[in-house]
């Protein structure tokens, strides 16, 4: 946690100026995220950043628990909300791993580019799994380098060692889905809307 807080921390105001790279692929991400929210709706953020997604949701759900590993990066998000006059997302450092989550208490949880920088996403999805009433759902959008960042996927151990990248995992889509599968989750949508590298998935938690 230590060295990815410090990667975050050092580069937040930097990602916080970054224009959105595929802005078409991120407006059919929010379209098909909200298609599933509800004004009563409690939500779990994991890897909030600076809160950009979060603050857009806001509106149509009641309430947000966002996290996040870094403090700088959840300033800048604290700052945005207060400036949209956003008040019921709840913005607190932290890794799902270490979060302390009730069973069945969320209706709906994001992990937007995210699971890819977790040294063990089998856990924090099966812990997610858990939060989730049953019926939730968990929309995620997550980096898969075996599916098409060719040269860049080679370069990252190489990047980490200079301080430039943080912990990415290799793994695929097909990989991904297996392991909703293996945690419990329906795969209701599996698409790659802009990069072919970057994979979209919609899980539901059976309902009993």
């Amino acid at each position: 946690m230590k060295s990815s807080q410090k990667f975050w921390d050092k580069i937040a105001k930097k990602y916080a100026a970054q224009p959105i790279k595929d802005e078409k692929s991120y407006q059919k991400k929010l379209e098909i995220s909200r298609s599933y929210m509800k004004p009563d709706m409690h939500l779990l953020e994991i890897g909030c950043g600076t809160g950009s997604t979060a603050i857009k949701h806001a509106p149509h759900v009641a309430t947000i628990r966002a996290i996040d590993v870094s403090e700088n990066m959840l300033d800048i998000a604290r700052e945005r909300a207060a400036e949209a006059g956003i008040s019921n997302i709840t913005f607190e450092r932290n890794t799902i791993e270490d979060l302390d989550l009730q069973p069945e208490s969320y209706d709906m949880a994001l992990a937007l580019s995210v699971l890819h920088l977790l040294e063990d996403r089998q856990s924090a999805i099966k812990r997610t799994f858990d939060a989730l009433k049953p019926g939730g759902v968990f929309i995620n959008s997550t980096v898969c380098i075996k599916d098409g960042f060719g040269v860049l996927g080679h370069l990252i151990p190489v990047m980490q060692l200079f301080g430039l990248a943080p912990f990415v995992a290799r793994f695929s889509a097909q990989d991904l889905e297996a392991d909703f599968k293996a945690a419990g989750f329906d795969v209701e949508l599996n698409i790659k809307p802009g990069h072919k590298g970057v994979a979209f998935m919609v899980l539901k938690k059976p309902r009993k």
